[in-house]
């Protein structure tokens, strides 16, 4: 978008996704952790009184990595604005979306009225 400083919002998604893919990958080694555990034919945490189940543990990474890579999706759609030059468009009416709003949340597509009319 003219007149935006489309390099500041790319390093703040860089820096985002890369923050992003990091936990992500922190997230698959405790995965692989918890699927070694589960494993471990001894191991019978479902019984276990004192602590969270290796079950409750995986819906949990679960729920955080789709949650995680759903962000990312958005992350990287954002840059893909960036290069294409459609960054900072509402793609509901077209208007420009305040840089306020997108400072608060850089991969933002719509302006604040059409946000609210699709909610």
């Amino acid at each position: 978008m003219k007149g935006m400083d489309t390099a500041r919002f790319r390093a703040l998604l860089d820096a985002r996704r890369a923050e992003l893919e990091e936990l992500l990958a922190r997230l698959e080694r405790d995965e692989a952790s918890i699927r070694h555990d589960r494993a471990d034919a001894t191991a019978d945490d479902e019984h276990d009184p004192e602590g969270t189940t290796l079950s409750g543990e995986w819906q949990k990474l679960d729920g955080l990595q789709r949650s995680m890579k759903a962000e990312l999706a958005e992350v990287l759609a954002a840059l893909g604005r960036i290069d294409d030059g459609t960054y900072g468009r509402c793609i509901r009416c077209g208007q420009p979306i305040p840089t306020g709003r997108l400072e608060v949340r850089p991969m933002a597509t719509m302006c604040v009225p059409c946000a609210e009319k699709a909610s």
